[in-house]
């Protein structure tokens, strides 16, 4: 017997909640994969270059596929689609144990660019799952609880993100790459157990006739381009999403210019549990009321914390910076998750969730292309004694290395401040969630609720939020 929709709200938060810890469950496997197999790489190769291609090869498919992915999430059982994402991450994961078993059976020695593919592969299937799930979410979630349902997928992130390294490096000398990456590919079971034994709600009926991929693809966009609030806050965070995407790129340089990688872990782990700390308050507070506050006032505290990256370099300072810098980010993500959740119809949320995802990694992959340049070729030799600016800015924070990453990080506070003023010196982006009518009922959609079919006289598209009244002229 296949599982029954949900029939009530208490239902469908069960469903999110079962969902969910299959999720985590996965996410901490994947997480274990990612620091061993990168560590593998690194110390088997020295390579920085090496190592940053197989994140370069992880990175690519979320943004050439994403788009698809959001179309096929407003188009078919998005349930299925996650079944089927998973199934292909495990399947990925299961080919890089074959090359390592391979290798040990004495059949061929592995290359490093063996990795790439399946990579690729594992990643372009986990781009199936996020707009799905992302678009099954406000289904399944009273609108009242978005904010505490976002901060548990933040705490998921972040539970993997300090968990995977942790267990990789006690797992390691157990069982090692091999046994980490079995361990992998059966969590992504635990998600797809989930999974079947739930079912979501159906998302209201599509316009008859039939869509190419073009239109989906314009439809998404153009509903963003035609609400200047939508559209100032997709800028807003492209642009966090960039200072923030720098200084995590640039944070291991700066640390490792005083001190040595034992410091570093140690800093690591304590700004980890800052991310789970904020997973945990978003999770338990759900957010401010007004969201939008809570887009102005976290970026406004991760830009303050970046300020005392120009005093003297210490592991406390620099750990306790980094625990509240990235204690913001579970907080600063639930709340814009909420506002494109409720503002977003159900029709067309897959498309929107992917591409805003396409922004947000395209903007990643933007960082990675110049932070290198930026630091070894312009900041750090400007910091140099002697450089440019080691008689001005240097007589204030000192020279030497690490101080051209200290007066990037300045420059991105002085970014990321000037963004929270552009947002809140445009009408159209403060008032957002007043001005746009909310997508979404109070109550998400179930099975005695949901209507089978169009209405008399209903063509089946997605009603068009107001544009009259001056709002959204």
């Amino acid at each position: 017997m296949s599982p029954a929709v949900p029939t009530s709200p208490s239902q469908s938060l069960r469903t999110f909640g079962t969902v969910w810890l299959g999720q985590l469950i996965s996410k901490l496997g994947t997480g274990l994969t990612n620091f061993a197999l990168g560590a593998y790489v690194y110390n088997t190769s020295g390579s920085v270059t090496r190592f940053a291609l197989v994140i370069f090869f992880s990175t690519l498919p979320l943004v050439l596929i994403s788009p698809v992915a959001g179309i096929l999430a407003d188009r078919l059982d998005r349930r299925k689609l996650m079944v089927l994402g998973d199934l292909g991450a495990a399947f990925s994961i299961f080919l890089i144990w074959a090359l390592f078993a391979g290798q040990d059976a004495g059949l061929w020695t592995i290359q490093h660019w063996y990795f790439y593919l399946p990579v690729f592969l594992g990643s372009a299937c986990s781009a199936l799952c996020y707009p799905a799930w992302m678009a099954s979410v406000p289904l399944l979630v009273p609108k009242r609880h978005l904010g505490r349902a976002s901060g548990m997928t933040e705490l998921s992130a972040a539970v993997a993100h300090i968990g995977g390294p942790l267990l990789a490096a006690s797992l390691d000398s157990a069982i090692g790459l091999s046994g980490i990456l079995l361990l992998d590919s059966v969590s992504y079971f635990f998600s797809i157990g989930a999974l079947l034994l739930v079912r979501f709600p159906a998302p209201p009926p599509r316009a008859p006739g039939r869509h190419s991929l073009k239109e989906d693809l314009a439809e998404s966009w153009h509903f963003i381009r035609e609400r200047p609030g939508l559209r100032g806050l997709l800028l807003f965070i492209t642009g966090n999403t960039f200072a923030v995407g720098m200084v995590m790129l640039l944070i291991n340089p700066l640390v490792l210019a005083f001190t040595d990688i034992h410091s570093l872990k140690w800093i690591a782990a304590i700004a980890g549990m800052g991310g789970l700390l904020g997973g945990i308050v978003m999770s338990v507070w759900g957010g401010p009321r007004r969201r939008i506050l809570g887009l102005v006032g976290f970026p406004i505290v991760g830009a303050l914390v970046l300020l005392l990256a120009v005093l003297p370099p210490s592991v406390p300072l620099i750990a306790s910076a980094a625990a509240v810098f990235i204690f913001t980010f579970p907080l600063i993500s639930g709340c814009n998750q909420v506002i494109w959740q409720t503002k977003v119809p159900a029709v067309l949320q897959g498309r929107v969730a992917s591409l805003r995802r396409v922004v947000f990694q395209g903007t990643n992959l933007v960082v990675t292309l110049v932070a290198g340049f930026l630091a070894d070729r312009l900041f750090e030799p400007w910091m140099a004694p002697g450089g440019a600016l080691a008689s001005s800015v240097g007589r204030v924070i000192g020279t030497g290395q690490g101080r051209g990453i200290a007066v990037m990080f300045l420059m991105l506070s002085v970014l990321m401040l000037t963004n929270v003023v552009a947002l809140w010196l445009s009408p159209r982006v403060r008032n957002v969630e007043t001005e746009l009518p909310d997508a979404l009922p109070v109550h998400p959609a179930t099975a005695s609720t949901a209507p089978a079919s169009p209405a008399p006289g209903d063509t089946g598209a997605p009603a068009r939020l107001a544009t009259s009244g001056g709002t959204e002229a």
